[in-house]
């Protein structure tokens, strides 16, 4: 007998919250806290949700993969194929911006505006040490600076961010690198590792993966991240070198 659907399988809300939970339980074993690991997995969630909502032309034009209403049908039959996707499409975007702050915690009206001063969360330190990792390797050897101070630093450029900002990081990260690639592979060949300049004094965090997300908040928040940098008591010269640095290469 065939199934009611034609024989596909689909997910029922059941088996999904069994994976998950399974999800959770496999990376207890691997040490990672239940809800660090939930964060993850409601992360992935919010960012499938959204890859869905571009997929069926949620920029608000009919695309994506609903396509055009068939032309033979007329106009009125057009309008409604419209503004079907648009329902679906603001449906999912809803469903999104729900998941995302779920998996942040930013539930407060302060979270909701992004307020900086919310707390770091180990998590989003961890996921900011992946995002930073490959985009220094394109331009310098392995980081030769103390991991704990790298993520000192990190946790002074996440300061200037509030949760969802935070959440988004990897991508800001990325497209800052592409838009500044020719002036930073100039930075590094004048002041980073293999330069005639040594490690130790004002360019020190040139060696340090964490430098490429500190080039992006001098670029973006100078002033906030001066001021989570003070209060995380980091060593002045190396914020200050490593402004001169940008600047110079300009």
């Amino acid at each position: 007998m065939n199934a009611p659907d034609g024989g596909r399988q689909r997910l029922d809300p059941v088996s999904v919250l069994n994976a998950k939970i399974t999800l959770v339980q496999l990376l207890g074993r691997a040490g990672v806290y239940a809800g660090d690991a939930e964060e993850l997995i409601g992360l992935v969630e919010a960012g499938a949700l959204a890859v869905a909502h571009r997929e069926i032309g949620g920029g608000g034009g009919t695309g994506g993969i609903m396509g055009d209403a068939p032309a033979e049908k007329g106009e009125l039959y057009a309008a409604g194929w419209l503004d079907g996707a648009r329902a679906v499409a603001d449906e999912l975007d809803g469903i999104a911006g729900r998941t995302l702050r779920q998996a942040v915690g930013s539930d407060t009206a302060a979270e909701q505006d992004d307020d900086p001063r919310t707390r770091v969360g180990r998590m989003e330190i961890e996921r900011a040490k992946v995002a930073v990792t490959p985009l220094h390797l394109t331009f310098a050897a392995v980081s030769d600076l103390d991991p704990e101070v790298s993520e000192q630093v990190l946790v002074a450029v996440l300061g200037t961010m509030g949760p969802r900002a935070r959440a988004g990081y990897a991508g800001r990260l990325t497209e800052f690198a592409s838009a500044h690639r020719v002036r930073l592979e100039r930075l590094f060949a004048e002041y980073g590792p293999g330069s005639p300049i040594a490690i130790h004094g004002r360019y020190s965090l040139l060696h340090s993966p964490t430098c490429v997300a500190v080039l992006e908040r001098l670029a973006v928040a100078p002033a906030a991240l001066r001021e989570e940098w003070d209060a995380a008591e980091l060593p002045p010269a190396w914020l200050d070198g490593l402004t001169t640095a940008w600047d110079a290469t300009a």
